[in-house]
């Protein structure tokens, strides 16, 4: 496995999240996928294991995928570009065999992710920042409209990183749509805790108790949809079992402060 920076490690955590939880087979993710690249990896994922809420990233990307699979239904044919894409295996999870993908991250992560995923008639891989404008124009190639997500990613530019993301997205890709996780300010505080980022050696850097500032940063931008995992979906919350809920009110009761703090949040581009 080629050596990853601080940062393109972290793309390892969500990875080993999705895989665990189809290990357990308890249907609350199916992704074989995950699994298949764990077990392909030369990489020690038990320093993994005490990282981070585990069950929390899942529910992330439970929700993530709800929101991909109402774009689709919305807009058959249109694009969804992953933004930071690390080994996301959202494509094989929720292709409709309509859709066309991009994948978008750094030279080293697209080269790991080559191995494993390659591109195909409607999904390939761009190797760009996201704060590259260079994206952008390999987007414009696809048919709108388009979703953009952004899981886990722009917590760790700087906030004017994360300004020229979404400033991005309104000048070149007006009427698109951007999925994206915000910590609070008590979070990125708390990160050094090994129940938020463990040993990883990549940080936070951007955060923001009020998703709804970033209203402020382009003309057009609207904040569509904000939700914390006390507050899921019905489409995700009506797919947890007893154990799912017992856990999700366990982790609640212990941790308020970071319920609160992380959510999932959609931004629309007028």
């Amino acid at each position: 496995m080629p050596r990853l920076g601080a940062v393109q490690e972290s793309l390892l955590v969500p990875l080993y999240a999705r895989a665990a939880a189809a290990r357990t087979g308890d249907g609350l993710l199916d992704d074989p996928h995950a699994v298949a690249v764990v077990d392909s990896l030369d990489y020690d994922f038990g320093r993994l294991a005490g990282t981070g809420n585990l069950f929390g990233t899942v529910l992330r990307t439970l929700v993530f995928d709800a929101w991909t699979r109402e774009f689709m239904e919305r807009s058959p044919g249109g694009t969804v570009v992953e933004l930071g894409a690390g080994l996301s295996t959202r494509f094989e999870r929720v292709d409709d065999g309509r859709v066309r993908w991009l994948d978008v991250d750094l030279p080293d992560v697209v080269d790991l992710r080559g191995a494993f995923f390659p591109d195909g008639e409607r999904r390939r891989a761009v190797a760009a920042s996201v704060t590259d404008p260079a994206w952008t124009e390999h987007v414009l190639r696809l048919p709108p409209p388009y979703l953009l997500i952004a899981e886990a990613v722009l917590a760790y530019l700087p906030e004017d990183g994360v300004r020229r993301v979404f400033a991005l997205a309104g000048d070149r890709l007006p009427g698109s749509v951007l999925a994206v996780d915000t910590v609070g300010r008590e979070l990125l505080a708390e990160q050094d805790d090994p129940a938020v980022l463990g040993r990883l050696s990549a940080r936070m850097r951007w955060s923001t108790d009020d998703p709804r500032a970033a209203q402020r940063w382009h003309p057009g931008v609207v904040l569509r949809c904000s939700v914390d995992f006390g507050r899921l979906p019905p489409s995700v919350a009506g797919r947890l079992r007893p154990e799912h809920r017992r856990a999700l009110a366990a982790y609640g009761a212990r941790s308020p402060g970071r319920v609160r703090a992380y959510r999932l949040n959609l931004y629309g581009f007028g």
